[in-house]
């Protein structure tokens, strides 16, 4: 299994586990109020501005600590140029991924057009961002195990 292989599978967890977990944390934060009351628009938007950051954190974190017991494993250290292949694999995992997000945010906002509440139409955002994530992901582990 090559690197970029083992870092596909590697993110992709990461983004599994660091989702399940923050989304764990916070809903039992959820406010018990009226769908439409400034609480649950609060709650939603510290959903969304706290989830970014601690995405970036947590994944810069476990990337340095792939990184480094991958090297202490195998011996092998990680590429550093990425060659024409690996930009165009990243390429088309990026626009595999932007069509699963931009459906997602058409459903978002068509939720909002059949009577949902916004509670809908937030989770579905994010789903459609973490759903776009796990794409790219497993599309780059399958281009790199294709041999592309």
């Amino acid at each position: 299994m090559s690197y970029q292989e083992r870092q596909s599978i590697i993110s992709l967890l990461s983004t599994l586990i660091i989702t399940a977990a923050y989304s764990a944390y916070m809903l039992q934060r959820y406010p018990a109020a009226d769908a439409y009351s400034p609480e649950v628009f609060r709650f939603w938007g510290t959903y969304f501005l706290v989830l970014i950051p601690v995405t970036i954190v947590a994944k810069i974190i476990i990337t340095i600590v792939f990184s480094i017991l991958n090297t202490i494993a195998t011996r092998e250290v990680q590429p550093d140029l990425m060659d024409e292949r690996d930009k165009l694999i990243e390429l088309k995992c990026a626009r595999v991924s932007l069509y699963v997000f931009s459906l997602g945010v058409v459903l978002a906002v068509g939720s909002l057009v059949f009577d949902q509440v916004p509670a809908v139409m937030f989770a579905l955002l994010i789903g459609a961002g973490i759903l776009s994530e796990i794409v790219f992901d497993v599309t780059q582990f399958v281009l790199y195990r294709r041999g592309f």
